[in-house]
């Protein structure tokens, strides 16, 4: 296997928090004893976005127009060479670094994608309640994985794996759509806990209006995956 794994980096009006992302990414790939390869995938950022990761040494692909984190996790993908690739939120920040621990697993040939567990995931925490859970149920009943953080954006797999579930879906139904299209296909999953931390989202009007775009767009995924009928195996 190659020595160079990927990080792609969906990023949208996050020049607060992306440099530090970018730094601490690649320090924790490189602590695995890997080449890394940093990749900021900006979805049209009205910010300095951009601007602030390559400063911090990444490579950076804006998106013409804002296409949603689906689509923008798709663009990624096509365009890094490494033989494993990690998504990776832009919000991490110095917690990034925890990557460390989804890597090995999937270098090693251990799992097929590993999934990155926070600290109290099996709690619902800032109103995300009722999207963990339906995210949750539906997992379990489309394709029998029992998930304890069935939402979680911080996963690892080898870049064939995911060009075989590419195109994402859309929008913020992106990581239960790929738990469940990986599951069917007969790809191992593991779920690895990382100290890893999110910036908070508000009690606020803000933040009730992106739980409910979160919501929507799990359960459209879900809907979808009811009717759709899974393609052909891993093929490993």
């Amino acid at each position: 296997m190659s020595r160079l794994v990927s990080v792609v980096i969906p990023a949208y009006n996050e020049s607060r928090t992306v440099a530090s992302t970018v730094r601490a990414a690649r320090a924790g790939v490189e602590a695995c004893g890997f080449a890394c390869e940093v990749l900021v995938v900006d979805d049209a950022s009205a910010d300095s976005t951009a601007a602030e990761a390559e400063a911090a040494g990444a490579r950076v692909v804006r998106m013409a127009r804002r296409s949603g984190k689906g689509a923008v996790l798709t663009e990624g993908v096509m365009r890094v060479a490494g033989d494993v690739v990690a998504f990776l939120d832009a919000d991490l920040g110095e917690s990034a670094s925890e990557v460390r621990r989804l890597i090995p697993p999937i270098a090693a040939g251990r799992a097929d994608m590993a999934i990155a567990r926070f600290p109290g995931h099996s709690r619902g925490r800032g109103g995300l309640g009722a999207v963990k859970t339906l995210a949750r149920m539906g997992i379990r009943c489309l394709c029998g994985l029992r998930m304890s953080a069935p939402l979680s954006g911080q996963r690892a797999a080898r870049r064939e794996v995911f060009l075989r579930l590419a195109p994402f879906a859309c929008g913020f139904g992106v990581e239960v759509a790929l738990t469940i299209d990986a599951a069917r296909r007969g790809y191992r999953i593991i779920e690895v806990d990382c100290d890893m931390r999110h910036r908070a989202t508000g009690l606020d009007i803000a933040g009730f209006i992106h739980r409910g775009r979160q919501l929507y767009w799990v359960a459209r995924a879900l809907a979808h995956r009811l009717v759709v009928v899974p393609r052909g195996g891993a093929g490993r």
